[in-house]
């Protein structure tokens, strides 16, 4: 947590002109959660496809439900244009399945025993075995892909696995360099966490047979609010509660991995501290935490990182101006109204 006297707390993001003063995440996915079970179920289902003496381990692997982001993503695109289908949820399962691999490599190269509550399948079973098992969930999700009639939705979940995968390599290869860091964060978040939140809604644009400008529309959505996303994550590892974060706080930066605020302190700094700052992270201990917060007040990082939340959820409700007016609609605005209120709780808490 931050040093009280620090001002950050003022800050907040305003929501859509119809935002309601709070918004629960499970008052937007209620009329979506048939559909989030029918995912959940398909999951289980596409486990027992495994080899047998394989089935243990993706039944683990694939029961421990997140926050079921992106399906709800493809749910609440697919209302707003009218209506969720069988193949809606399957194109739900399959981006699940391709994330779930992701996450289970990111494990293996975080090192990460916890996940999700639960030890990850590296901690439990070792890192080659997570790393031969991520493989085969991203061939299970293309294979589930190519059932598909037309070759328009295995080619979609190809591309964006390849860029979530270049965006990990990306961010591995500026691990604790500054320069490099800083010219690449957006575009690396973008890669590895927007793209898939961009194939949400574009697949579900495309299995509802939107007009194209519809459908370019929903990406720019899915883009946006993806990014808007990821940066408030990285806000929740310096500046939230273990309570927030589901886990230890400053993960980010134990494993070298430079997040906006990081980013912008070191930016501002004047050459003491940026060296200082540079030091804390090359050679990191959690104990450094409490000297980087202090260095993220002085710079004042909070705000203008806010700031970029904002103009994100911003560009995502713009988006959203192409489809006509519905309740799918006004669920996916009140998705850009949820995220605000969260860092809006994020800076009362600071």
């Amino acid at each position: 947590m931050l040093a009280a006297e620090s001002n950050m707390a003022t800050v907040g993001l305003a929501g859509s002109p119809n935002a309601n003063a709070t918004r629960s995440w499970k008052h937007l996915v209620g009329p979506a959660e048939p559909f989030l079970q029918a995912v959940t179920e398909q999951l289980l289902r596409q486990a027992r496809e495994f080899d047998p003496k394989i089935i243990p381990y993706a039944e683990y692997a694939l029961q421990g439900n997140g926050k079921q982001l992106r399906p709800a993503l493809v749910a609440l695109t697919a209302d707003a244009l009218g209506g969720v289908t069988d193949a809606h949820a399957t194109a739900a399962v399959i981006i699940e399945m391709v994330h779930l691999a992701t996450l289970i490599h990111d494990d293996v190269m975080d090192e990460a025993e916890i996940r999700r509550g639960r030890p990850t399948l590296a901690a439990r079973w070792g890192n080659e075995f997570a790393v031969l098992f991520g493989d085969c969930l991203f061939a299970q999700a293309l294979k589930l892909a190519a059932g598909f009639p037309t070759p328009e939705v295995c080619r979609a979940v190809a591309m964006a696995t390849n860029t979530v995968c270049s965006g990990e390599i990306l961010q591995t290869q500026h691990r604790r360099n500054f320069p490099s860091a800083r010219r690449d964060y957006f575009r690396v978040i973008e890669m590895k966490t927007a793209e898939l939140f961009t194939l949400s809604c574009d697949l579900a644009a495309f299995l509802s047979h939107a007009p194209a400008g519809r459908r370019a529309a929903l990406r720019q959505f899915g883009a946006a609010f993806g990014t808007a996303y990821q940066v408030y994550d990285d806000c929740v590892d310096l500046f939230g509660t273990e309570a927030d974060a589901g886990k230890s706080l400053g993960t980010d930066l134990d494993k070298g991995k430079l997040t906006w605020p990081v980013l912008l302190a070191w930016e501002r700094a004047d050459a003491a501290d940026r060296s200082e700052l540079e030091t804390l992270v090359q050679s990191w201990h959690p104990a450094a935490f409490a000297r980087v917060n202090e260095l993220l007040v002085k710079y004042d990082t909070f705000g203008p990182t806010v700031a970029v939340v904002g103009r994100y959820l911003g560009r995502a409700r713009h988006a959203l101006a192409a489809l006509p007016e519905s309740d799918g609609r006004a669920r996916l605005e009140g998705c850009t109204d949820f995220l605000a209120q969260q860092v809006n709780a994020l800076a009362v808490g600071i």
